[in-house]
C-alpha cells in the first residue's frame, strides 16, 4: 500500500481527459495515496507572450499555479492531442511556468511525471511531444504511458500500474 500524499493529477481538457484525470484520483485513493486534481481549463490562464511578460510580469493566476505545483513532488498529466501535438492550454502553462525562476528547468528538474491521454485518435504524437518537452525540462517521465480512445478505453489496471510506477519514484535532489 502506498502511504504518500503528494500527487497532483492535472488535466488540460474539460472533456475525456478530465474524466481520465478523475479516474487517476480515484485509483490513487484505492492505492492509499492522496491526490489533488487540477483542471487547467478552469484557471483562465493567459497565452504566454514574451512581450507581455517583459512589460507586465507574470499574472497572479500563474504565480498561484506555480506555488501549487512546486509543493507537489509527483504529477500525472492527462491531455488530449491537438493537431498532432500538445494542447494550447498546457503549452502556454508550461511556457509561463518555465519563466518563473532564474533557471527555466527548476520547477520540472528531477520531478517524476506520468503522462496519459484520452484522444479521438491514437494520441502517440501528443505523448511523444510531451515526453520530449518534459524530459528537456529535466523531468523524470515514467517509462510507461497511457494512451486511450473510444476504441481502446483506459483500463483500471493500466491506471493503477502507471500510478504504482510513479509513486515509487522520488524527486531528484539537485
Amino acid at each position: 500500500m502506498i502511504t504518500t500524499n503528494d500527487l497532483l493529477v492535472m488535466t488540460a481538457s474539460n472533456g475525456e481527459n478530465l474524466k481520465l484525470a478523475e479516474r487517476f484520483v480515484l485509483a490513487s485513493k484505492k492505492l492509499g495515496a492522496k491526490a489533488d486534481l487540477l483542471d487547467l481549463t478552469t484557471l483562465n490562464l493567459p497565452l504566454y507572450n514574451p512581450r507581455t511578460h517583459q512589460e507586465k510580469g507574470s499574472p497572479s493566476s500563474i504565480n498561484a499555479l506555480h506555488e501549487q505545483l512546486v509543493t507537489q513532488p509527483r504529477w500525472v498529466i492527462c491531455a488530449p492531442e491537438y493537431n498532432g501535438s500538445i494542447p494550447p492550454v498546457l503549452t502556454s502553462a508550461i511556457a509561463w511556468l518555465s519563466v518563473q525562476e532564474n533557471d527555466f528547468r527548476k520547477l520540472f528538474n528531477g520531478r517524476p511525471i506520468a503522462i496519459a491521454s484520452a484522444s479521438g485518435g491514437g494520441c502517440m504524437e501528443l505523448l511523444l511531444s510531451m515526453r520530449i518537452q518534459l524530459t528537456h525540462l529535466g523531468a523524470q517521465v515514467v517509462g510507461r504511458q497511457l494512451a486511450s480512445n473510444s476504441k481502446n478505453p483506459a483500463k483500471d489496471e493500466s491506471i493503477e500500474d502507471l500510478l504504482k510506477r510513479l509513486m515509487q519514484m522520488e524527486p531528484l535532489r539537485l
